[in-house]
């Protein structure tokens, strides 16, 4: 009799050894972990758990080699046999109950297997012996299987199970009649039968083994998400309308609600300062080592760590909706998606098994009539060998196995891939269509250079005089420009002055009094318009602005006092990153806002192919389309609204993580540290991620096209060779097993720059 787990849902024979007494009922389990948490909340658990698998409020269920297939709970796939997965891996889900179940079957049957096997090899012991010791290996440690079998047969869906299992099946039939009934086979055979238990039980223990193995390593696979999820802290400090704290459950936080985040501890949810500095450690999620200075109003994501300061914030978005959970979401979305190339295999698989059924048949009536004696029993054993040895497991394996590897080594890299699709086609890719800010610079104005006026009177301006008087007068302006210069001064440790009738004037500058004389900072149009003479010093601004900096003249008391200089740094990275790109056989254009002159800086710095400037999103859309009917492979990377309509029009769109949800939502990569050398990362990952499922299916396509003819009999007439069923059971494990271990390769073995 089996029983259901009630913490998980998994079927549990009679004789479990876990089991636990409660309100007069006895409940099995699968696993020790299931045990443990039902043991300490048994009300709990039961109602989480003992309801039907249909009915059960549990996580949702997907097949890791057929993603479309989705149940609640767990159980098995009825196209490839295989057990389903979590969609979302559970931090405290504990131990695979497959592979909890597998391993019990595995070593209690192991024993009798190596007993069979030995009795057959040394011809002592009689065979009703072999058949006490090989039955429980059959019958008990194979159930799986043959539950699969009989599933793949009634849905129409051959696969790998239908192949073990009738091979199998075929094996131990056979020696249970020419053990119960010899005299049935005698005539046919001339001889006494020979028996077969042994190549039926080390078959099952095999591929038990195989089985362990893959599990284990297709658990690895989504320790990526794991580690993710695991980033978010249990709880966040709330602060109460009376001013008074408590500590609450992470899902208890609400949108609005203000937090404390102490110095040392993670940021709970996305959200924004409110409140005090700190420098906040991102690196889990961007990559970058250096802390990332806070101040009321700048973002705050979720999981990131508080380094020193204290700050107050304000969450924006909980649950689902945060940074990490949306990057979790997206990896698992994409380890379950299908590769084209998956495609094609599934297609293959399909008639591959046919053909293999056809094949143990023809071998199997080619031996009878025409091998020597005894002859059908070379004919059983040869059919066995085929079913066996062609087991399509590692066919169908191939790629779903490299995508979920290579998703979670992207994550962990912060390349997060949207599908599987995404992974082929940015390999392919031959032009690279960037955006200036956020992507090759940094994004966020720095000061650059001050330069005061030399012919201004007896005693001219000096450089920090100049600077002062425009931060004083910038101090009362929101501007970007302005905040750089203001950061500056203070960084220098100068003093600054209160400014007084202070005006904003849209897309020129500001103007207004400091120190009691009339100020005014801003562009060539502003100081026309003032009546200012900024000739003096128009070459050395004309010549600043071809650096790609951006200029404001300053002028006190009617006269031209000197000018300031402003400039979106190029990242550090950036000329590296272009440098390997055209190494890698890549064309770099630019397609920016900025003005032309700015663009042409920047890509003159950076060594750029091609640039174009002043563009409005329907011009880059267009660029990217031109670049495509020229019969280019474009990728697109932006983070803007701006960039949104060109990033879904490339054949591969890549997002900047520090950018917009549109323009996030519009790609099929998002880098979430938002430079150029992501891009890197994200196409050597490509290229290794297409060239490893190459590499399996050759893998899987060798050993078919290697095994099957000599399990026939093929090379038996010229050499005598003929493929035992238990030799046929190790290589179908070890191909397996050896596609398995090359797509793990991606974890560690790519160079990632």
């Amino acid at each position: 009799m089996s029983h259901v787990d009630p913490v998980c849902g998994m079927t549990v024979e009679d004789d479990s050894p876990r089991r636990f007494a409660f309100d007069g009922e006895t409940y099995y389990f699968c696993s020790d972990h299931c045990l443990r948490k039902f043991s300490a909340n048994p009300v709990t658990a039961s109602k989480e758990g003992a309801q039907p698998k249909a009915e059960r409020q549990g996580s949702t269920y997907t097949c890791p080699m057929h993603p479309e297939v989705r149940q609640q709970g767990p159980g098995v796939c009825p196209k490839c046999g295989m057990a389903l997965e979590p969609e979302m891996p559970s931090l405290d889900e504990g131990e695979n109950p497959e592979l909890v179940d597998f391993r019990h079957r595995f070593v209690w049957t192991l024993p009798l297997t190596a007993a069979t096997f030995v009795m057959a090899m040394t011809g002592v012991g009689p065979a009703w012996l072999q058949l006490v010791l090989a039955t429980p290996v059959v019958l008990w440690a194979a159930r799986p299987f043959f539950q699969r079998w009989a599933a793949s047969i009634a849905s129409g869906n051959p696969n790998m199970w239908t192949l073990i299992g009738t091979g199998v099946g075929a094996a131990y039939a056979y020696s249970v009649v020419a053990t119960v009934m010899p005299g049935r086979l005698a005539p046919a055979t001339g001889a006494t039968p020979a028996v077969y238990f042994e190549a039926a039980a080390v078959i099952v223990s095999l591929t038990l083994m195989g089985q362990l193995l893959e599990l284990r390593a297709r658990s690895r696979t989504s320790a990526a998400i794991r580690a993710l999820a695991m980033l978010a802290p249990k709880t966040a400090r709330r602060l109460r309308e009376d001013g008074t704290e408590e500590d609450v459950e992470l899902s208890q936080v609400q949108v609005g609600d203000r937090l404390r985040v102490r110095p040392g501890e993670k940021v709970p949810v996305d959200g924004a300062v409110v409140e005090g500095r700190s420098g906040v450690d991102e690196s889990m999620l961007t990559g970058e080592s250096l802390p990332v200075e806070k101040g009321p109003g700048d973002r705050l994501i979720g999981a990131t760590m508080n380094a020193s300061g204290a700050l107050v914030m304000r969450a924006g978005k909980v649950g689902s909706a945060t940074v990490l959970a949306q990057i979790v979401q997206m990896v698992a979305q994409a380890q379950r998606s299908r590769a084209p190339m998956q495609r094609m295999a599934d297609v293959v698989s399909y008639w591959f098994v046919l053909a293999v059924v056809g094949v143990a048949v023809a071998s199997f009536l080619a031996w009878g009539l025409l091998g020597p004696e005894p002859r059908w029993i070379h004919a059983l054993v040869s059919a066995v060998a085929v079913l066996i040895i062609a087991c399509p497991c590692a066919l169908g394996l191939a790629t779903p196995m490299s995508v979920m590897v290579a998703t979670g080594r992207g994550a962990s890299s912060g390349i997060l891939f949207r599908d599987a699709d995404a992974i082929e086609a940015l390999r392919s890719i031959d032009t690279l269509v960037v955006d200036k800010t956020g992507t090759l610079t940094m994004g966020k104005p720095a000061f650059h250079s001050a330069l005061g006026h030399p012919g201004e009177g007896p005693s001219p301006r000096l450089e920090n005089d100049v600077l002062r008087i425009a931060a004083s007068l910038d101090s009362g302006s929101g501007h970007p420009l302005a905040g750089a210069i203001v950061a500056e001064a203070r960084r220098r440790g100068l003093v600054l002055s209160g400014a007084e009738d202070f005006e904003s004037l849209t897309g020129q500058g500001v103007r207004g009094s400091v120190d009691g004389e009339q100020v005014v900072l801003g562009n060539t149009l502003l100081m026309i318009e003032s009546g200012i003479d900024a000739s003096p010093l128009a070459a050395r601004a004309e010549a600043l602005r071809g650096q790609g900096a951006s200029v404001v003249f300053l002028a006190v008391a009617g006269k031209l006092a000197g000018m300031v200089a402003v400039a979106d740094p190029i990242r550090d990275s950036a000329r590296d990153a272009v440098a390997k790109l055209h190494a890698a056989g890549i064309r770099i254009a630019m397609a920016s806002g900025d003005g032309l002159a700015t663009t042409k800086a920047v890509a003159a710095a950076l060594g750029i192919d091609e640039f174009r400037g002043e563009m409005r999103p329907a011009d880059k859309l267009r660029f990217v389309e031109k670049l495509k009917a020229e019969g280019r492979r474009v990728a697109m990377a932006g983070d803007g609204i701006n960039d949104a309509p060109a990033l879904a029009a490339a054949d591969v769109g890549i997002a900047m993580g520090t950018g917009t949800d549109v323009a996030m939502a519009s790609a099929k990569v998002t880098l979430v540290k938002g430079d150029l050398s992501g891009i890197l990362r994200a196409i050597e990952l490509s290229r290794a991620t297409v060239a490893n499922m190459k590499q399996n299916l050759a893998f899987a396509l060798a050993y078919n096209a290697i095994g099957v003819p000599i399990a026939a009999g093929v090379l038996y007439p010229f050499t005598g060779l003929a493929l035992s069923p238990m030799v046929a059971a190790v290589a179908m494990s070890f191909s397996s097993v050896s596609v398995v271990a090359n797509a793990l390769r991606l974890r560690g073995g790519i160079k990632m720059p």
